[in-house]
């Protein structure tokens, strides 16, 4: 598949005050994109669109908001369209992950983490998917993980949005792989953002080592480039990743567990 010519296209990037997002928006607009920055931190935004609109002369639109809520990704859709513009790429990187034994898990926290981690995802790719498909040219990345792949003890809710963002990416990839569209899952492993600050421990990271927001964006361009309907950042996660192919799932499972058990248990 030819490289993806990025000059003068406009990206929605969510999840971006930070992390991952933060990358994928200076990257985007390194390679000459416009971008529109969705989050909920309004100064780190507004600085960063800032930034990105002095250092690449393009245009940089900060949207402070909270995509947990219900009706924010018909809000977003709405104030892109009242400024007048198109999106030809959308990359769906918000979400946030919950730690600890599930019994122990606020449950209206682990609510919003389901409906920022699928339903906003599912909702954004509602609104700007058609357009895509209409004008035959558009990028949709969803940020998975590489709790995609595995079942994730001490972190049941968290893995179980991020395999179904693998799920339904890869689906989507068939529908729209001879349309125009190309559609990735970017699947990173432990990665060194504030993710694990805000979970309030590493050991959900399984004892992974960690990679760079920079590593896991230059994967998600090289998986656009290949057609792949996912990528997984790193060779190591890669291979890791392959656990539940050859397996038994109840095997996956037991190890998970013992890999991600709090050390203060």
């Amino acid at each position: 598949m030819n490289q993806y010519q990025y000059v003068g296209k406009l990206a929605v990037v969510t999840g971006a005050s930070s992390g991952i997002g933060e990358v994928y928006a200076k990257e985007l607009a390194l390679r000459g994109c416009h971008v529109v920055l969705a989050a909920r931190s309004k100064d780190k935004l507004e600085a960063l669109a800032s930034e990105i609109k002095r250092k690449h002369g393009i245009n940089a639109y900060a949207v402070p908001i909270d995509l947990s809520k219900a009706a924010a990704p018909r809000q977003l859709a709405e104030i892109i369209a009242e400024l007048g513009l198109t999106v030809d790429i959308l990359i769906n990187n918000a979400g946030f992950g919950t730690y600890g034994r599930f019994e122990d898990i606020d449950a209206e926290r682990e609510q919003q983490e389901i409906m920022l981690n699928t339903a906003a995802l599912v909702d954004l790719t509602h609104h700007f998917l058609p357009g895509m498909l209409k004008r035959q040219d558009g990028i949709i990345v969803n940020v998975g993980s590489m709790a995609s792949f595995v079942p994730c003890a001490y972190s049941a809710v968290y893995g179980a949005t991020k395999a179904f963002v693998l799920s339904f990416t890869e689906a989507l990839w068939a529908e729209t792989r001879e349309r125009g569209v190309r559609v990735l899952a970017l699947c990173p492993g432990a990665t060194d953002t504030g993710f694990f600050d805000a979970v309030g421990s590493k050991d959900m990271a399984a004892g992974s080592a960690m990679s760079t927001p920079e590593n896991v964006v230059q994967a998600g361009f090289r998986g656009i480039d290949r057609g792949s309907s996912y990528i997984v950042d790193g060779r190591n996660n890669f291979m890791a990743a392959q656990m539940g192919r050859v397996l038994p799932r109840r095997r996956v499972a037991l190890l998970m567990e013992r890999l991600s058990r709090p050390k203060a248990n």
